[in-house]
């Protein structure tokens, strides 16, 4: 995996890429401001790109905005000392594929960048159950959505399954070990629910899902 790290301070950079110091992972640049990080990951199109949210001059999340539709095959996860809800919703709302805090030893950090690979979401048990829950009450406070042509209806019944266990936040392995499947399968039906979807990510899948079902899945 291919990682380009974007974050103002170089204490935090060299710690990073020394934590990600791997032979299946490569960090391949640094940005330490928006405008570098513009500049950059467009010419080197990482797999990855692990961006803090305070940035001088800007903000990752503004940066998030900028890069998300210029690199659509980059997985984009913050990497970050907040973990203030409102910086996790509005990360996960304008595209992040995840959202980790700068707590996280080295061991951590490498398995989740491996889970990315594999198709695990990188963030908390915690984190993403708020996500689920925020997505939820926006969907009652807004009323109930449109009625033509829903996407989610055109998912085979086995895709539904594997969305349902997305937003209660399982992983992978976790909802294969639900269904009685292999985790590449789960990780296969997850391409296909976000192709059907038009969709970035699994958080802007549980959206589209819980549109779908007026937001009574979760409780």
């Amino acid at each position: 995996m291919r990682v380009m790290l974007v974050d103002d301070h170089a204490l935090v950079r060299a710690a990073v890429r020394q934590a990600l110091a791997a032979p299946d992972i490569e960090v391949v640049g640094e940005a330490a401001t928006a405008d570098e990080a513009l500049l950059l990951a467009p010419q080197l199109l990482p797999d990855l790109l692990l961006l803090d949210i305070n940035l001088p001059g800007s903000d990752g999340l503004r940066l998030l905005r900028e890069l998300g539709p210029r690199l659509p095959e980059t997985r984009i996860v913050m990497l970050t000392v907040s973990a203030s809800k409102r910086d996790l919703l509005e990360a996960m709302r304008n595209g992040a594929a995840g959202y980790l805090t700068k707590d996280l030893g080295p061991e951590a950090l490498q398995r989740a960048v491996r889970g990315i690979r594999a198709g695990d979401l990188p963030m908390s048990r915690a984190m993403a159950a708020e996500v689920v829950r925020s997505l939820a009450g926006e969907r009652r406070h807004s009323g109930p959505g449109k009625t033509a042509a829903d996407p989610v209806a055109e998912l085979s019944d086995r895709e539904q399954q594997v969305l349902h266990h997305l937003v209660e936040g399982l992983t992978d392995r976790e909802i294969a070990n639900r269904l009685g499947i292999s985790p590449r399968t789960v990780e296969t039906h997850v391409g296909s629910i976000l192709h059907k979807l038009g969709v970035r990510n699994r958080a802007q899948a549980a959206r589209r899902y819980l549109d779908a079902s007026g937001g009574n899945e979760v409780a």
